[in-house]
């Protein structure tokens, strides 16, 4: 599928329910493309972790917000939540075929700021030179 074609398919799908604002799709929706349920789905991509792992992982994210965006995540379907009976409990997080079909999407549009960071960053410079010399 060529990325008009893409375009075309997307708009089809969003022009319906999704920007109405009981679309029950918009929650999910602003969950996962969140900074912290992005880079959660991405830090799994490359397998279960434990809990301490993923903070690790992701720097900056506090525990509880952590917690807060697994809890979701594994609510709407998109990661597992295994429990070991160990003591303490060992807890790992994995992603579900759901969560690894949004993926592929997802780490595309990661790769894409990565490819256009720079261009971003120009953009914005040019645009404060801009404002701040009017």
């Amino acid at each position: 599928m060529t990325v008009s074609e893409q375009l075309k398919s997307a708009h089809r799908l969003l022009a319906g329910d999704t920007f109405d604002s009981r679309c029950p799709s918009r929650p999910i929706m602003d969950q996962v493309t969140t900074r912290w349920g992005t880079l959660i789905i991405a830090a799994l991509i490359t397998g279960p972790h434990r809990f301490s792992a993923l903070h690790q992982k992701i720097g900056g994210i506090s525990q509880k917000m952590l917690s807060q965006n697994l809890k979701a995540l594994v609510r709407n379907g998109l990661v597992a939540r295994a429990v070991e009976p160990t003591i303490p409990p060992q807890v790992t997080y994995s992603l579900t075929a759901l969560g690894e079909s949004l993926a592929e999407p997802l780490t595309a549009m990661m790769i894409w700021f990565g490819s256009n960071t720079e261009a971003l960053v120009e953009a914005q410079e040019r645009h404060d030179r801009t404002v701040s010399a009017s």
